[in-house]
């Protein structure tokens, strides 16, 4: 969905049509929204039989080892999922810079997000405030959240209008 908004920011702006391509955005985003929103419930609900499908236990002398990884496992994909609603609007509106031929912009928003913020926070998380792995997940989950924050406030301030496609 978040291609499709791109096409349709870079048509809609090709045509004189700023407003059009704002709409298409929007309307992108809620789509994408509501889909991974509803991924993120079955996710959640479905963790341990996702995560098992995965995991064999061939030799019983590894069964414990292979039920924490499920454990984690699990953890991980309950925590990050809580987040797939934000990472779905973030997605969108960094692709709709993209369509407007705004290439630096999403180029910032991720380099700020994920390098500058998401690495270090969950470095701090795990090994300074104690969490371990569980810090990283909730690092990921709040840096989806900041990707989406960051992209809003830039994409509402309407700067890729002004591209010319």
């Amino acid at each position: 969905m978040s291609n499709a908004a791109a096409t349709m920011v870079g048509q809609s702006l090709g045509a004189g049509k700023p407003e059009r391509a704002e709409r298409a955005v929007w309307t992108a985003a809620v789509y994408n929204m509501l889909c991974l929103g509803i991924i993120g419930v079955l996710y959640w609900v479905f963790a341990p039989t996702i995560v098992s499908f995965f995991a064999s236990v061939d030799d019983p002398l590894r069964a414990q080892e292979v039920a924490n990884v499920v454990g984690w496992g699990v953890l991980c994909l309950r925590i990050v999922s809580t987040g797939f609603v934000f990472y779905a609007l973030g997605m969108v509106l960094e692709q709709s810079f993209n369509g407007a031929g705004d290439v630096w912009t999403p180029t910032y928003i991720n380099i700020f997000c994920f390098w500058l913020f998401e690495l270090p926070a969950a470095a701090i998380l795990a090994y300074g405030l104690g969490w371990g792995p569980t810090g990283v997940f909730v690092a990921m989950t709040v840096s989806f959240s900041m990707l989406a924050v960051v992209s809003s406030l830039l994409f509402r301030r309407g700067r890729w209008k002004e591209k010319v496609v």
